[in-house]
């Protein structure tokens, strides 16, 4: 028996903590794994908001979400993780229980087309005002492609920084792999 996954233990903090019908986000949904996770956490009364700058992405993700949880109420945004702020309706700003993001690349894609640490940085603060008391903001780092440590040092930075009083925050990584694993920075708002 193993250590739990970073991303099973991602999940497994967000199952922790959202309930069925609450709105949720996925920043970056890739190929759809988070996004359908979190359709199938907050049930056919909730709401997914997921984002990607790639059209490519959002399509795997919109035929995962097809294939295995069809008639949830999941909303696409083709557009910067970014922009959530202005994407998401006001009236739940302060209500979200749960954004996740996982950075780096589109698996199986242009390997180019990355996360960049000023939109990442953006997102989080958008983050950080979303998410209700008791709400999570999960972090997957990736740092094997160009720029991924630097983005990772200023997430890291970002995280440290967050008032103790307003939020507390976690590492998640196995320190003796080898080729850059990815890691966990886990936020919870008080």
């Amino acid at each position: 028996m193993g250590f739990i996954s970073i991303i099973s233990f991602a999940h497994k903090l967000i199952e922790e903590r959202v309930q069925p019908g609450e709105t949720v986000v996925d920043g970056t949904a890739g190929g759809g794994v988070d996004t359908a996770f979190l359709a199938r956490l907050v049930g056919p009364s909730g709401i997914v908001h997921a984002f990607d700058i790639q059209q490519q992405a959002l399509d795997r993700t919109a035929s995962r979400l097809e294939q295995e949880c069809p008639g949830r109420d999941v909303r696409l945004h083709l557009r910067s993780h970014e922009a959530m702020l202005d994407a998401i309706p006001e009236e739940n700003h302060g209500r979200i229980g749960a954004v996740m993001f996982n950075l780096g690349y589109l698996p199986g894609a242009d390997h180019e087309t990355v996360t960049e640490p000023a939109s990442t940085l953006a997102a989080l603060e958008a983050s950080a005002r979303l998410i209700r008391r008791g709400g999570i903001i999960t972090i997957v780092l990736y740092t094997g492609h160009s720029g991924g440590l630097e983005e990772a040092a200023e997430v890291e930075r970002w995280a440290a920084s967050l008032p103790q009083k307003h939020f507390q925050t976690l590492q998640y990584r196995f320190m003796n792999q080898i080729n850059h694993p990815p890691y966990l920075i886990a936020i919870e708002k008080r």
